[in-house]
């Protein structure tokens, strides 16, 4: 009888040397004559423990990470075909403190099943969402993710229901839905352990979208940097097919729905919704004036529901479950779970999935662990290299779409990364200029202009070059990129700019406020 040990095929084990781990373990138990089914998972997430290597014994699955190709032969002497003790094994996985505090539903498979399998899949609670949604039928569905409260996971938190009732609202021959992968912010990982780690997810969720909206065809758009995600969706919609739940007729139903994936060609801008569609369309990524909205006048000038993986991923567990039962998730407006992305200066980097209302302070220093460099924490940017920079007189905000815009900051998709005493300020509010200088569409002057004339501004700064006449330039620019650009890449690049200089301006030479942030907090 064959004992199963599970090793995750997601891109940081794989990066770690999870494959030369696989080939130890199964040169080991040739060696001693035994038998093992080797199933490549996703991760589960603790990112600073893989390769994490999972034994399946009648107690559970017990973990031993992170494993070295050299620990192996420790590994089989101390027992772990039958989860021995080790100076590498933690127990079982969902026991260990970093996961026993989440709250996990879309990342409830993540690091358990085999992503390439649909018996897997469907075995762990997959396709019940669905199998609802054909119950209920498109009305009744958009209805379903109203009453759920879903907002968008990439940005702003657009209500998800209010986007797919346009869509079905609209007379067309042909709608789309296309999901935004296109994960491209410093800090971000979800996207691409979803799509490697249970893919028919996202095949489901943009399944019953395409139903309640009239879609007929959905496209997965990411980045080139992704091809072992790239690689486990193509096969995942191949395995979907075959089983009936794509193509004509999904499921026994009236309904018919196809998808495929697509890959950009490297440009961050592609990020936003309208430069995606052109690049999808095969040409520039150039960001599109609005009206008209993709809702509209969207792919091929068809009206199209654009969501992210994030988004789409928690439909088939408001399907299954019941939008209440997601409700009862969060605060205020942000209701249900959000995948959070720990990385930076951490001790302890990685995916912990919870309710929205948790503290930035509580993710950083308890789940996260501080620093990894042990210097005290400085700040944290949320929401990407467009995201304010927290800094930790205001680590008690909670994580929350309204709470944080009152702060002039951004959820975004997710992403914390976390800076010690030693980051320079002035280098990241230049940074920020310099990012959108080189991304940019070219397609408005604020954003194509601006971030080149605030390098320019920043480095007089940084020289103690007429230091208050330049701050005053600095931020009019700020502001005139803020109102003035097209899309949200010039416009949310003032907010790591005017957080860095609001919450430090000591660092930019300006004395003469120094502190008030800090004053402001204590007050």
């Amino acid at each position: 009888m064959s004992i199963q040990i599970f090793v995750p095929k997601d891109a940081c084990a794989i990066a770690c040397g999870a494959d030369e781990v696989v080939a130890a373990i199964e040169a080991g138990a040739r060696k001693r004559g035994q038998v093992v089914e080797i199933v490549r998972t996703g991760s589960r997430g603790m990112l600073w423990l893989e390769p994490l290597v999972e034994v399946a014994t009648p107690a559970g699955r017990i973990a031993y990470g992170p494993v070295e190709e050299s620990d192996v032969d420790g590994l089989f002497e101390a027992g772990l075909l039958q989860g021995g003790d080790h100076g590498l094994r933690i127990g079982r996985p969902e026991e260990h403190p970093f996961m026993a505090r989440q709250t996990r539903l879309t990342f409830a498979r993540c690091g358990i099943i085999d992503p390439a399998s649909y018996k897997d899949y469907v075995a762990h609670g997959g396709y019940k969402g669905l199998e609802r949604a054909l119950q209920l039928g498109p009305a009744e569905i958009i209805e379903e993710v109203k009453k759920s409260g879903l907002r968008g996971r990439g940005g702003a938190g657009f209500p998800t229901a209010i986007k797919w009732k346009t869509v079905a609202d609209a007379q067309a021959d042909r709608k789309y839905i296309v999901c935004n992968a296109d994960e491209g912010d410093s800090g971000t990982f979800a996207d691409r352990m979803i799509m490697e780690g249970d893919p028919f997810q996202l095949i489901e969720g943009m399944t019953i979208a395409g139903i309640a909206v009239g879609a007929t065809k959905g496209f997965v758009y990411t980045r080139s940097e992704y091809p072992h995600a790239i690689w486990a969706m193509q096969k995942a919609i191949e395995v979907a097919r075959a089983h009936g739940m794509l193509g004509v007729n999904i499921a026994g139903s009236q309904h018919s729905f196809d998808m495929e994936v697509r890959m950009g060609a490297g440009a961050y801008v592609c990020g936003e919704e309208t430069a995606l569609l052109d690049s999808l369309e095969g040409g520039r990524g150039t960001v599109r004036a609005k009206p008209p909205l993709p809702a509209h006048k969207g792919l091929f000038q068809k009206p199209t529901v654009i969501n992210n993986v994030l988004s789409l991923v928690a439909v088939p567990h408001i399907l299954a479950d019941g939008a209440q039962k997601y409700v009862d998730f969060g605060m205020g407006r942000s209701r249900g779970t959000m995948p959070i992305q720990i990385a930076g200066n951490v001790k302890f980097g990685g995916l912990f999935e919870t309710a929205f209302g948790i503290t930035l302070g509580e993710l950083v220093n308890d789940i996260g662990g501080g620093t990894a460099s042990g210097r005290p924490v400085k700040a944290a940017q949320v929401g990407g290299p467009l995201g304010a920079y927290v800094p930790t007189w205001q680590f008690d905000l909670p994580f929350d779409y309204e709470a944080f815009a009152a702060k002039d900051a951004l959820i975004g998709h997710g992403g914390i990364v976390v800076f010690d005493e030693a980051a320079d300020m002035v280098k990241m509010a230049r940074f920020a200029m310099e990012f959108c200088s080189v991304e940019s569409c070219g397609k408005c002057t604020p954003c194509r202009i601006g971030s080149t004339r605030g390098v320019e501004v920043i480095d007089r700064i940084a020289s103690g070059e007429k230091v208050e006449q330049n701050l005053v330039v600095l931020k009019d620019l700020c502001q005139t990129m803020k109102l003035g650009s097209l899309c949200a890449l010039g416009g949310f690049t003032p907010y790591p700019v005017l957080s860095a200089l609001t919450h430090f301006p000591e660092e930019f030479g300006d004395t003469s406020v120094a502190g008030a942030g800090r004053l402001e907090a204590a007050e």
